[in-house]
């Protein structure tokens, strides 16, 4: 991560209100993508203060926003351009106050941070906090609990026990949060209803979260276990701004130590957000938090229905949710008085976020923790190189879990050159492969196939002419899903079913699949094992946090025999009776011109490895690879991550290529390719240029069409002493462009499509 701009201290200032003025002048920003906040006036008696919650007239409609600061806490070269100040008498009149508890000093300095960071509108980074559906005090609704006692002849199927499981602990809570803890669908709850084995609770807003316990069911921890522990419990009971590096192998409890981070935190009276990457982590370990703490935390991510979010909203804000496990955007919650905050597997790139306002999660949560002062702890079996960099610097602590915990060892790793064992024709599963498969069966053991890529086959052209199936919109090969009978893009989600016939020279029957997806290996495993219990785990299979809830459920049950999945099975979930990993394809991810290729794949097939061999009994990792002299391939073979990530960081070192120096990425996107054209030219002929400052491009990007826009892409690089943001302001104001044309920044880019 670039290290921030120290924000100056915030100036003390009187009370919004002026003594003994009728009206008072107020500024407001509002959830919308203007360059500051807008002045308003207000009666004196309205007595508002920055972080009110305010609505104001804007046009002809009423909008809500943000009583904002006067004076800008941000260095001068980051703070935005002073506005036009509007004369008091023309000011439009504030319409209410909202009895919503106020954002805190804090967050604010945190909006307005991310937005000069990122370049963005600081509105567009308020409305990340300040959602349309969190006003108003929420609603009372109805909760379950079990009836006492049971009604006779109650038929207990797994789902409904389940159920009944989790209500044990007393808690009364919704349909919805019992179907999604539970990983059971809403009907199962109806049904218990139905049956009179659930009775039900009016429940308050006040009732919408039960405290954790921190004193719950202390863990048992040893060793390097207990060192870490009592480490994070101490940075915790300090209080002060710092940010721990957690590494540990695959298995090496992490998750139980920061737990106990969490629990230090709540004895405080602190609040605590854990960061994961992916919803359907969030199911396994909820698991685990539960069982810790005897309650569920509050949760935050896209699949969490309006009335929950509201709650969770208020929540943090009133501080009745003392902990909230999230994607990136619970990253803008307004916590009354966040204390911690956790980032699980921190290298994944799904902290970035593409689209709007474009940040890393990880990166600005390092920022919220330091500009309030508390600590912050980033997980992971495989660093980023970003990270490795900081502890090297010595401006982040390291802890180290070397081994398993509970006496696992780690999985052995074999390379299977596929130029020595090919598949036959047509196939793409290693003899070598099928026979470690056959004989984990026969021990009645659990296997795992993986391979990144979702669909049928990435490719499909026609035998006769040639013709590439392509899509209309984007610079994208269709992918067929073969289940479904459609074609698809996984870049802007169109369809369209499969044609019978060649749509070029229309040749029937011509169309034929190239390479595989996590469909064809399906079937292929499907006719190699035909007794076997097959599951499937990728995004599209799965259709939200119950149903991955229901899978896991069922590979812990041992109700499945192999699992087939894409990079939703390596990160995160312990299947103690997995003991085989196949990777269908080592060198998917290789290619290309990305930075960070290497360093990817290392991570995520050293996540997927880490599946196998969890208990007792030994594990094993096959990765089918054309290329095994690889240097990511020696290193997997080898188990040394240490060396590899000291040889990239040893490659990236003299060029000034992060984490030694700083990229900003210039998008530019327009209707045609001749405007798209002329805006990046404009832009690479006034590009800036001196000791330490690189500009490459513009060129099309590799995605040149998204979504029917086509795009060129510039790439500032400078050394690590020099902020981009100045020079990134200076050299945008120095074009005007044509209204089609836009241009997204992408500071510190992870992609480069």
């Amino acid at each position: 991560m670039a290290p921030a701009p120290s924000p100056s201290p915030q100036p003390a200032r009187p009370p919004a209100s002026a003594a003994g003025s009728a009206r008072q002048r107020v500024s407001v920003l509002l959830p919308m993508p203007f360059p500051g906040p807008f002045d308003y006036a207000a009666p004196a008696e309205m007595a508002l203060q920055p972080g009110d919650i305010v609505t104001v007239p804007l046009g002809h409609r009423r909008q809500t926003g943000v009583v904002w600061d006067a004076t800008s806490s941000l260095p001068p070269e980051f703070a935005p351009p002073p506005q036009r100040t509007v004369d008091a008498a023309k000011l439009r009149p504030v319409a209410e106050r909202l009895e919503l508890p106020p954002l805190t000093a804090e967050l604010r300095r945190f909006v307005d941070w991310v937005a000069a960071y990122t370049l963005s509108a600081p509105g567009m980074v308020l409305a990340m906090t300040l959602r349309l559906h969190m006003r108003g005090v929420p609603t009372p609704s109805t909760g379950w609990l079990a009836a006492s006692p049971q009604p006779d002849g109650l038929r207990l199927t797994p789902a409904r026990q389940k159920v009944l499981t989790l209500l044990a602990d007393g808690t009364a809570r919704t349909t919805t949060d019992l179907a999604t803890a539970a990983g059971v669908g809403p009907g199962v709850v109806k049904g218990l209803a139905d049956a009179g084995a659930l009775t039900p609770v009016p429940l308050g807003p006040e009732r919408a979260f039960a405290a954790p316990d921190p004193f719950h069911n202390l863990p048992v921890l040893e060793g390097a276990q207990a060192e870490a522990t009592d480490a994070l419990r101490q940075t915790v009971a300090e209080g002060r701004f710092s940010v721990t590096l957690l590494e540990g192998v695959t298995g090496s409890g992490k998750t139980e130590i920061y737990l106990e981070a969490i629990a230090a935190c709540l004895e405080q009276g602190k609040q605590a957000l854990v960061l994961l990457p992916e919803i359907a982590l969030s199911a396994q370990w909820m698991e685990r938090f539960t069982r810790r703490f005897g309650t569920q935390p509050a949760i935050w991510h896209s699949e969490v229905g309006q009335r929950a979010r509201r709650l969770t909203w208020h929540g943090t804000a009133d501080g009745s949710a003392t902990v909230v496990v999230g994607a990136r955007s619970a990253l803008f919650l307004p916590f009354k008085s966040l204390g911690l905050i956790i980032v699980d597997e921190e290298h994944e790139a799904l902290f970035k976020q593409e689209e709007g306002v474009i940040y890393s999660a990880r990166d600005m949560a390092v920022v919220r923790a330091r500009l309030a002062g508390f600590p912050i702890v980033l997980v992971s079996a495989t660093p980023s190189l970003e990270s490795l960099a900081n502890v090297e610097a010595g401006r982040y602590r390291h802890l180290v879990l070397p081994s398993r915990h509970g006496g696992a060892a780690l999985p052995e790793t074999r390379i299977l050159d596929m130029r020595d064992h090919p598949p036959p024709r047509g196939l793409f599963l290693s003899p070598a492969l099928t026979e470690e498969l056959t004989a984990t069966f026969e021990r009645k053991e659990q296997a795992m196939l993986f391979l990144n890529r979702r669909g049928y086959a990435p490719l499909t052209l026609c035998r006769s002419c040639g013709h590439r199936m392509e899509c209309p919109h984007c610079t994208a090969w269709l992918v067929e899903h073969r289940n479904r009978k459609i074609l698809s893009c996984h870049f802007c989600d169109h369809t369209e079913p499969m044609p019978e016939a060649c749509p070029s020279c229309g040749a029937e029957q011509s169309l034929t699949p190239i390479g595989p997806g996590i469909e064809r290996i399906t079937e292929e495993a499907r006719h190699l094992f035909p007794d076997a219990r097959i599951l499937v785990m990728a995004s599209d299979t799965l259709g939200g946090p119950a149903a991955t809830a229901e899978a896991v459920g069922k590979i812990s049950r041992r109700e499945v025999d192999l699992v087939i999945g894409t990079q939703i099975v390596a990160k995160g979930w312990h299947f103690p009776h997995l003991t085989l990993v196949g990777i269908v394809d080592a060198d998917l991810g290789l290619g290309g011109g990305d930075l960070r290729a290497g360093e990817r794949t290392i991570q995520l097939l050293h996540q997927v490895a880490g599946r196998a061999g969890r208990a007792s009994t030994p594990g094993r990792v096959l990765l089918q690879s054309y290329t095994p002299e690889h240097p990511v391939m020696q290193a997997l073979l080898s188990g040394d991550f240490d060396a590899f990530m000291t040889q990239e960081a040893e490659q990236r070192r003299p060029g000034f290529w992060p984490p030694y120096g700083r990229l900003a990425a210039l998008i530019v996107s327009a209707d045609t390719a001749l405007a798209a054209d002329d805006a990046a030219a404009a832009l690479g002929r006034v590009a800036p240029y001196g000791d330490g400052i690189q500009v490459l491009g513009p060129a099309p990007a590799p995605m040149a069409i998204l979504r029917g826009r086509h795009r060129r892409r510039l790439l500032l690089r400078t050394r690590k002493s020099i902020a981009v943001q100045p020079i990134l302001r200076r050299w945008l104001g120095l074009v005007k462009l044509e209204r089609q044309v836009r241009v997204d920044v992408d500071i510190d880019p992870v992609s480069f499509l």
